[in-house]
Order: C-alpha cells, then sequence, then structure tokens
C-alpha cells in the first residue's frame, strides 16, 4: 500500500501558477508521499511530448511513482460521429498514460444532472457506456493499462450503477477508481458502499466532506447532493465521513494499491492536502 497525492488536489495552486506540476511532485515527495496521481487540471498533456518525459524524469529523481492518470470524457447524448470520435480521443490519452508509465487510467463515460439521472435513463445509456469502455479497454490492454469508471458525475455515482457498468464490460482489465467520498454525492453512506466496490477497485481515492441536511442551507462554499443535501469538501479525518472505518474496511479487504489522496476542502491547498496526507498514514497505521 503506497499513499499519495493526485495532483487535482493542488489545482488551484496549478491553476495560479505559484507551482507548475514538476514543481508538484517534488513538493509531493517533500512531504513523504509515494506517488502522484496526474491529472490534467492546471496544465495539459496533449501534443506535449517533452513535459510527460519531464514529469517522468521528475518522478524518478525525486523516488515517488506515478499512479493513475485520470482523464474526462463523455459517450452518451453524441452522434454516432461524435461517438466514434470521443473513442478515437480517449484512445490518444491511453497513449499519453503509456508515455507515462502508468499502468492505471480513470476515464469518465457520462455524467447527468441529479434530475435527469434515473435508473431508466441509466439503463437506456448503459449500451453505450459499455461499448466504449470495452474498446477502450481492450486497446489499453495492448499497452498493460488497466482503465476504470470513478463513481461521480451524479448518474454513474452510486456503488450499485459501478457494479453494472464493471459487470457488463467484462474486461479483466477494467476495474473502478473507488472514491471514498463521491458516494456521499448520490447520498450513499460511504462505509457501506467501500465495503461492496473495493473488490473492483484498480485504485482507491482518499477524500472527505463535511455533510449537512437538506432543511440546513450553509450557504457559499457548499454543493448540493442527488437528494437536495449539502457537501463540502474537507481535510481528511476532519469531516463527516467515518474514514478510520472506511481505511479498516479498505485494509481488512487485502486491497494493496495506491491510496490516492484528494484534498477539495476551502483550506490552501498544501496545508489541505499536506495534513490529509499525514491523517491517512497516522490512520492507516492504527485501524
Amino acid at each position: 500500500m503506497k499513499i499519495g497525492l493526485s495532483s487535482y488536489s493542488l489545482v488551484s495552486a496549478l491553476k495560479s501558477k505559484e507551482i507548475d506540476i514538476l514543481e508538484a511532485i517534488s513538493w509531493i515527495a517533500e512531504q513523504g508521499g509515494e506517488h502522484i496521481e496526474i491529472v490534467p487540471f492546471g496544465f495539459t498533456l496533449d501534443h506535449n511530448p517533452d513535459l510527460i518525459e519531464a514529469i517522468r524524469q521528475r518522478a524518478e529523481s525525486t523516488g515517488i511513482e506515478i499512479s493513475n492518470y485520470a482523464i474526462g470524457a463523455n459517450f452518451i447524448s453524441l452522434t454516432s460521429e461524435e461517438f466514434e470520435k470521443e473513442i478515437d480521443r480517449v484512445k490518444g490519452q491511453v497513449d499519453i498514460a503509456s508515455q507515462l508509465g502508468v499502468k492505471l487510467m480513470r476515464h469518465d463515460v457520462a455524467s447527468r444532472p441529479p434530475q435527469e439521472a434515473s435508473i431508466q435513463q441509466f439503463e437506456k445509456d448503459l449500451p453505450k457506456i459499455v461499448e466504449a469502455s470495452r474498446r477502450i479497454a481492450d486497446y489499453a490492454a495492448e499497452h498493460g493499462i488497466t482503465t476504470s469508471i470513478e463513481n461521480h458525475g451524479y448518474f454513474v455515482q452510486a456503488s450499485d450503477r459501478v457494479q453494472t457498468v464493471v459487470d457488463h464490460v467484462n474486461r479483466p482489465n477494467f476495474k473502478t477508481t473507488l472514491d471514498v467520498g463521491n458516494f456521499m454525492c448520490v447520498d450513499e453512506e460511504s462505509v457501506s458502499a467501500v465495503k461492496k466496490n473495493i473488490p473492483i477497485a484498480s485504485i482507491v481515492h482518499i477524500k472527505d466532506f463535511y455533510m449537512r441536511p437538506s432543511h440546513f442551507n450553509p450557504g457559499k462554499g457548499w454543493f448540493p447532493t442527488a437528494s437536495g443535501n449539502y457537501l463540502r469538501g474537507a481535510i481528511i479525518g476532519h469531516g463527516d465521513i467515518a474514514m478510520r472505518e472506511v481505511l479498516k474496511v479498505i485494509k481488512h479487504s487485502g486491497y494493496d494499491g495506491y491510496l490516492s489522496v484528494e484534498f477539495e476542502g476551502m483550506e490552501e491547498c498544501k496545508t489541505g492536502s499536506r495534513i490529509s496526507m499525514e491523517n491517512v498514514r497516522r490512520m492507516w497505521e492504527e485501524v
């Protein structure tokens, strides 16, 4: 098991140019991180082979691994031509993952606002989601890469829907990026959801949220769940998720892969990320 950080945790510093992605890698290593997950926000790797190679070299020189490459994608509400173009685009991102040297890659499949995210709509969209994911997984297999979907975007976020997609794609190199916090966005309790999906996880995101009920609108800085409750990102261990129990479930499941901290709180991003990694490391040893 290796604890590290998603570059998305530092997105505000990356977007403001306070640091660049190479400096982020060095910073993570200085905090004791064992890996970095590359999420291209605040920078791009498209048509940028020099930066791809620089990332590889910086990770190697600082002694940390590149765990996962995570990108956005959408395979629903498209024409046939748009659908094929999106598959080809994501295959190009698989090539970038291969150039980075990673063996894990997350791509999105679809998102819908809560009012459109019914189970009936999911069943209608499932064939396209499965076809695209299967074709990309087959392409990724040629590079020795395992692809995955994450539980986010409201539409394919509940644990049962994620399981359904993974089961229908039916490829040994297609799994889930399991985000322990994101289940709360569809009002699913994290401990139970992690128990259900940890067997199909390729990588685990550790994220924490504060939660307030629908009748208690806390105002700016919070966002709604599918059922109208409210969430705000938290330093890991400070929020309302039963994080020790979540980590206990992961540890006792036999999972021995990457734990990728994903900090989304309102605190300064480096401070929040550093404390979050420290807390995960401490709690992991305690459970």
